[in-house]
């Protein structure tokens, strides 16, 4: 059963009740506050591995929570469940814009709750695995936490959307995808808005600069005539 630690805040007694009963079931320690300012208190002092968090709270709300948690350095990786009765796009959309990882509209399942959850849970320790792993093809080497691309042991200045599209297709080799996957792919992972910079017709572009960075190893990259691109499995 996970031991991972979970942040309950909800102004609502009997809500802190059911979340923390379905939540322990699943082996979850779950610790509970009914203020946004006790909220901020608990997530630094015990770093918790998610924190569910209601909109609606005295006080403090959630959304300045959540941009509270999400612009500190020490809190800026726990993934944030927006759990609401507010259930209008907008919200949801501010939420989401402040780095919130998911949303559940009250009432809900408690089961459904959960399994958002465990999928969150899932991704981070997925998206801190591919931070930490080094991804190499041929005489190329990218890491992702770092941000740092060698070339034949050279190393590569990209820009941000430059950096995300080699990884997509470093992540791959010898996969072909196509240009609106390529920009689906390439999409910011520290935001829920499209990457103005990335767009079906400014792939190209991006390509030309990468091959031309990568000096020998920008052949790695091929155009597959058709279709789309992808980096050649050396």
């Amino acid at each position: 059963m996970s031991k991972a630690s979970v942040l309950v805040v909800d102004d609502e007694q009997d809500i802190l009740e059911l979340v923390e009963y379905n939540l322990s079931k699943e082996g979850y320690r779950v610790f509970t506050v009914t203020t946004g300012e006790d909220a901020l208190r608990l997530a630094r002092s015990q770093l918790p591995d998610a924190v569910i968090l209601d909109l609606m709270l005295p006080g403090v709300d959630g959304l300045e929570v959540c941009r509270s948690l999400k612009g500190d350095p020490t809190t800026a990786h726990i993934p944030i469940v927006m759990l609401t009765a507010k259930g209008s796009e907008a919200d949801i959309v501010s939420g989401l814009e402040l780095g919130a990882a998911d949303y559940v509209t009250k009432p809900f399942s408690p089961r459904v709750l959960t399994a958002r959850i465990k999928a969150v849970l899932r991704r981070d320790a997925e998206g801190q695995e591919a931070e930490t792993s080094t991804v190499a093809v041929g005489e190329l080497s990218i890491h992702p936490g770092r941000h740092q691309v060698l070339a034949s042991g050279r190393p590569v200045e990209l820009t941000a959307t430059e950096f995300r599209i080699l990884t997509f297709l470093a992540r791959r080799p010898g996969w072909v995808f196509t240009r609106q996957q390529i920009v689906d792919g390439a999409q910011s992972d520290d935001s829920f808005l499209p990457d103005r910079f990335v767009t079906d017709r400014s792939v190209d572009v991006h390509i030309v600069s990468l091959r031309r960075k990568l000096g020998g190893c920008g052949s790695y990259i091929e155009t597959v005539r058709g279709v789309g691109y992808r980096l050649r499995d050396v």
